[in-house]
């Protein structure tokens, strides 16, 4: 977690420049959250970083209260900073170990899940949906992989013009290629057929641009 700590400090502009469509990635993770029966008042955020998921989060639902969990302490001293008036409570902890106590209204991730290798993907899917209520939400805005050979090569060229036209500094590039190699992305038909197998129901795609995609599938 040190590398992400390290850049603690100006994570969100950064993010800004380095995720294309950056408004509508998170925008349409947020959406998503209305297209389920019930309240959203309880939200947990997986690999929360500096808040931008749960911030996204709160703005539509503004008496909602988010559980953040990450790993870096100093990244969620960020987000507490930030989000000092809202209703939070911050978590340090591994994504492979135990998750808050539920149940909660939906569990949201954004650019998090895919640090884990494979098989620890899977099992905190499994857990990710113990600690859903009945008709709860799990959605994942995510670095995925392209369906098809070639196609991630393509897809890393245009991410560096769109980066580039955001305004990102080489540097900023080059770190955020650095940070890839640490990447245990997957493709989305992959993806969603593990959330399928965790045991969620109505799996599906509610945006792709290059690498980032957001899924989402509910508990029955």
């Amino acid at each position: 977690m040190s590398v992400f700590a390290e850049h603690a400090s100006d994570y969100h502009g950064q993010r800004r420049r380095i995720v294309p469509s950056f408004d509508l990635f998170y925008g349409t993770a947020v959406d998503v959250l209305a297209l389920g029966e019930g309240p959203v008042e309880r939200v947990l955020d997986l690999g929360a970083g500096t808040g931008l998921m749960g911030e996204a989060v709160l703005a539509r639902y503004p008496d909602a209260h988010v559980t953040m969990l990450d790993g870096a302490a100093e990244m969620l001293a960020v987000a507490e900073r930030r989000l000092a008036e809202r209703s939070i409570s911050t978590v340090v902890a591994d994504l492979r170990g135990g998750l808050p106590a539920g149940p909660f209204d939906a569990v949201v991730s954004a650019l998090a899940i895919h640090h884990l290798e494979h098989d620890a993907q899977r099992r905190l899917l499994a857990r990710i949906v113990e600690c859903l209520r009945p008709g709860g939400v799990f959605v994942n805005a995510e670095h995925m992989t392209g369906p098809a050979r070639g196609s991630d090569a393509v897809y890393r060229r245009l991410w560096r013009q769109a980066c580039e036209r955001a305004g990102a500094s080489e540097a900023e590039i080059v770190a955020a290629e650095d940070r890839m190699v640490m990447d245990r992305s997957t493709d989305v038909a992959t993806a969603l057929g593990w959330m399928a197998e965790a045991g969620l129901q109505d799996c599906d795609c509610f945006f792709k641009h290059l690498h980032f995609a957001v899924l989402a599938g509910w508990r029955g």
